[in-house]
C-alpha cells in the first residue's frame, strides 16, 4: 500500500531528527531503560511474541524487553540512532532477540505482525491532526488480540508548535477505542524519572479478536 500522500504534513523538529542525533540534542533520552519498563519485564507482566518499539532511540528498552521468549523490533528514523544502538548492543547476551531497523513507522511494511507495541515518546511527536494516522497503524501492525502500552507524556507543559506536543487520555481513547481496541487499565505512572512526575499515566489496550 502506497502511504506516501499521507507523510506531507507530518512535521519534524527543525534539521530532523537526523541532525539531532548526529549534535546530540537527544534530551528525551534517559540514558537507560524506561523504569517502568523494567518493573513490567521483572514482574513477567508483558506479553510474549513479537514486540515492536517505534522510535525506539538509543534502544535501551528493546534490549531490556528481548529474551527467548520474546523478540523486540526497535524501529528509528535517524541512520545514526540506529547504527549507534547496532554497535553498543551487539555483543549483548540476549542480542539475537533483538533488531534494530531504520525504517518509516507510517511506510513501514513487515513480515508479520506484533504480539505487543509499546510507545513512549513517540505518540507526543506528532501533531494531533496526524495521530489518526498512528492510531490506524497501531491497528494494522498489532495481531487480534495483542496489546499497546502507551506511556502518555506529557500530560502537562508541552512546547506550542514544537515536540513533545501535549498528549491527554481523552485523546487516546477517541482515537484508540472506535478502532477495535478495548482499554484494560490507566494508571499513574509511580516510576516516572523526577523530572516527569505527575506528567505520565500508563495506559494498556488491547485489540478486540475478530
Amino acid at each position: 500500500m502506497d502511504r506516501s500522500t499521507n507523510m506531507d504534513h507530518i512535521k519534524e523538529p527543525p534539521g530532523g531528527w537526523e541532525k539531532m542525533w548526529v549534535e546530540g540534542r537527544t534530551l528525551w533520552d534517559l540514558g537507560e531503560a524506561t523504569p517502568i519498563v523494567v518493573h513490567l519485564c521483572e514482574t513477567g507482566s508483558l506479553p510474549n511474541g513479537r514486540a515492536l518499539v517505534p522510535g525506539c532511540g538509543t534502544g535501551y528498552d528493546v534490549v531490556v524487553m528481548a529474551n527467548p521468549d520474546r523478540h523486540v523490533v526497535g524501529l528509528e528514523l535517524s541512520k545514526t540512532s540506529v547504527e549507534r544502538s547496532i554497535k553498543m548492543f551487539s555483543s549483548f547476551a540476549n542480542s539475537k532477540h533483538f533488531s534494530f531497523l531504520k525504517e518509516d513507522f507510517f511506510t513501514w511494511e513487515p513480515t508479520e505482525k506484533f504480539d505487543l507495541i509499546f510507545d513512549y515518546n513517540f505518540f507526543c511527536a506528532f501533531e494531533p491532526k496526524v495521530r489518526p494516522l498512528w492510531a490506524k497503524r497501531m491497528q494494522e501492525l498489532l495481531n487480534p488480540g495483542g496489546e499497546l502500552i502507551t506511556l502518555m507524556y506529557p500530560l502537562t507543559g508541552g512546547t506550542p508548535g514544537l515536540p513533545p506536543y501535549r498528549v491527554s487520555v481523552s485523546a487516546y481513547e477517541e482515537l484508540l477505542i472506535p478502532l477495535g481496541f478495548e482499554l484494560i487499565s490507566i494508571v499513574d505512572n509511580e516510576l516516572a524519572p523526577d523530572t516527569r512526575k505527575g506528567m505520565e499515566k500508563v495506559g494498556r489496550w488491547k485489540k478486540k479478536s475478530v
